[in-house]
């Protein structure tokens, strides 16, 4: 149970991290780009924390695993935010995201393999 919290309280802080970088983001992309980091972002943290209540291994590592996918489409999001220079002020910002994002991801994939 100790590393479901580890990687749920570093997702709550990711969380945080994208909402004050898509902050920064153009108004034009509040529906857009903003919305689906923001979303993505939620979506990790929500699934951890669902698969942590699920009985079975099998319905846990499920969850897990769409929490880690969601960080795969968090990265991307934030390459193509790069990409169109939505970013491009804050580079430094995004590599500490960047750096906990490797890290959870990391954690999240140990915490897959281990759940039993």
């Amino acid at each position: 149970m100790e590393s479901q919290l580890d990687v749920w309280k570093i997702s709550l802080f990711l969380v945080v991290d994208i909402y004050g970088l898509t902050e920064k983001f153009p108004k034009s992309e509040k529906y857009g780009i903003t919305n689906q980091l923001r979303r993505a972002s939620v979506s990790v943290t929500s699934n951890i924390a669902e698969g942590a209540a699920r009985k079975s291994a099998v319905e846990r590592r499920r969850y897990y695993e769409i929490s880690r996918s969601s960080l795969v489409e968090i990265d991307t999001q934030l390459e193509i935010s790069l990409q169109l220079k939505f970013c491009s002020e804050t580079e430094k910002e995004l590599a500490v995201i960047q750096e906990k994002m490797n890290h959870l991801f990391a954690k999240m994939s140990n915490l897959i393999q281990n759940t039993k």
